[in-house]
């Protein structure tokens, strides 16, 4: 009798402990994981290219008359190398100008040769970048040619439009002094805007 009692009376006790029946325990927070920020995929510029280009140029010289300007066409080739953040590379260029120079009838700036050092940044698809080298021009003046060689330097920018293919532009200058050995001076302005294709 007194073991149902000492039982009854510790059910009455403990009792009150479940009246409000199970506690829920709180869930952890869930934290999510920090946004990676997007990098534009950059691309590997090793490799040989070719391509033909159309511009417009401007020459002006020390010379009576002998200035012009006219568009042209022409064809380029060359090796870049990708050396992480900054790209070097050689390019050969040919431009069939046949600038007329204004003096007399015929007088021109026929064609440039050009090799040229190149050097730049990529930024994702893209490249900056400068160059420097060598032309070679042919012009005619009175009915004489002439041919000399000068500098030429500019900036240029390529875009990657796929793995195989590039656009871009490109301004150079090109200075040619004593032109031939006839005392004339020419500086040439060209812009061009250029096509690619990568191997």
């Amino acid at each position: 009798m007194k073991t149902i009692a000492a039982l009854i009376t510790t059910v009455a006790l403990t009792a009150p402990a479940f009246a409000g029946g199970p506690t829920a325990v709180a869930e952890e927070p869930t934290i999510a994981p920090a946004a990676t920020a997007y990098v534009a995929p950059s691309l590997d510029w090793t490799g040989a290219y070719v391509g033909a280009q159309v511009g417009y140029g401007d020459v002006d010289s020390n010379g009576a008359g002998l200035d012009g300007n006219d568009w042209f066409g022409g064809v380029h080739g060359g090796y870049r190398w990708d050396l992480g953040s900054w790209v070097a590379g050689t390019e050969v260029s040919y431009d069939a100008n046949n600038i007329g120079l204004g003096a007399t009838a015929g007088d021109e700036l026929s064609n440039v040769l050009a090799l040229k050092l190149t050097a730049g940044r990529e930024i994702g698809r893209s490249l900056v970048y400068g160059t420097l080298g060598a032309a070679r021009a042919n012009a005619t003046v009175l009915g004489v040619d002439y041919k000399d060689n000068g500098l030429v330097y500019g900036l240029g920018f390529d875009y990657a439009v796929s793995d195989r293919w590039t656009v871009g532009g490109e301004v150079t200058e090109h200075k040619f002094d004593n032109f031939d050995g006839t005392g004339n001076d020419f500086d040439a302005t060209t812009v061009k805007a250029k096509v690619g294709m990568r191997f």
